[in-house]
């Protein structure tokens, strides 16, 4: 994995080289920081693959510093925090963040979910022929575009984290058809996260809460308690 790059956000300096050492056994290029402005300049200069953020810096909330990166790139976003309790993780999830991580981790644990997130590029993140990045549209006003990464609705913008506009596109490529949380783990997360059925279920109720923001209805309906699809009747 020579070729990706890894930033360490932490003010732990302990744990910065501990997260330095177990990303760097991955064949990672890795660079550490210890604020949150540092972070988001570093992530600027240096366009990182994967980002290790710590929610609890000296000069900002992790939660801010994720959305601001959210801002201007698609890196996942692994959160590593002491905050062990579920509002903090549904927080983390719903600003962007692709997987969390409890202080104190095992090391082969992180080793095994960065290496899992690694294997897998985003929707559209890889270059595609023209000829291929034409916008899906669907009735409702719907638009979504894989290979360009973006989506509108009713001609506005909708402001969706990478994890939800890989959802929305996966869902999008099978309208009106229900696809189960194991579906949409293997399409959108290869099927290799922890815990795919709480990350599932965070991602669809915020892709869910936007579209119904945008234009006032549902586009996301459940299906027999376990499945999930895009509603697309006006």
């Amino acid at each position: 994995m020579s070729e990706h790059r890894a930033l360490v956000v932490d003010d732990d300096p302990d744990i910065r080289d501990l997260l330095v050492l177990v990303l760097e056994g991955l064949g990672l290029e890795v660079q550490a920081v210890g604020t949150g402005a540092a972070a988001i300049s570093t992530a600027r200069s240096w366009a990182p693959d994967l980002v290790t953020l710590d929610l609890t810096l000296p000069d900002a909330d992790g939660t801010d510093v994720c959305r601001e990166l959210r801002t201007f790139t698609d890196a996942y976003v692994v959160m590593v925090t002491g905050r062990d309790t579920e509002v903090e993780r549904l927080v983390g999830l719903e600003v962007g963040a692709d997987e969390y991580l409890v202080k104190p981790f095992s090391p082969r644990e992180l080793k095994a979910r960065a290496a899992a997130l690694l294997r897998r590029p985003r929707v559209g993140s890889l270059p595609q022929p023209p000829a291929r990045s034409v916008p899906q549209q669907l009735p409702g006003g719907l638009v979504v575009s894989r290979e360009q990464k973006w989506a509108t609705l009713e001609g506005a913008p909708l402001p969706l984290t990478p994890p939800e506009l890989d959802l929305l596109a996966t869902l999008a490529s099978r309208p009106d058809q229900p696809w189960s949380r194991e579906e949409l783990a293997a399409e959108v997360w290869s099927g290799e996260l922890i815990e795919s059925d709480f990350v599932v279920d965070v991602q669809v109720a915020g892709l869910r809460r936007k579209l119904r923001n945008a234009s006032g209805r549902d586009w996301i309906r459940t299906v027999d308690g376990s499945s999930y699809l895009l509603d697309t009747d006006a």
